[in-house]
């Protein structure tokens, strides 16, 4: 997560117990996620997909979320709402 946080640029707008939150919120995701049976066909797939959390979680920071619970649910529910074959397309 610390290396998407920085690609993304969101290590310059929060302070250092903020991203702690961030971190955490993507890692409780990524464990979900993984946890649910969600097919993964492959790295690409992966990629993309942990890039939509992280993205969803800054996101939801930037707009004032800081319970980590909040942030992982908000990922999680954007994941719910997302066609990944569709996603993977748009990425391609």
């Amino acid at each position: 997560m610390l290396i998407l946080i920085k690609t993304l640029g969101a290590d310059g707008v929060f302070d250092p117990e903020t991203i702690e939150i961030l971190a955490g919120a993507f890692d409780a995701t990524w464990r979900s996620v993984r946890a649910s049976g969600v097919p993964l066909a492959d790295k690409k797939c992966c990629e993309i997909l942990r890039e939509l959390l992280a993205k969803t979680i800054i996101e939801e920071a930037r707009n004032g979320i800081r319970r980590q619970r909040e942030l992982t649910n908000a990922a999680l529910l954007r994941l719910a709402k997302t066609d990944l074959k569709t996603l993977r397309r748009s990425q391609s």
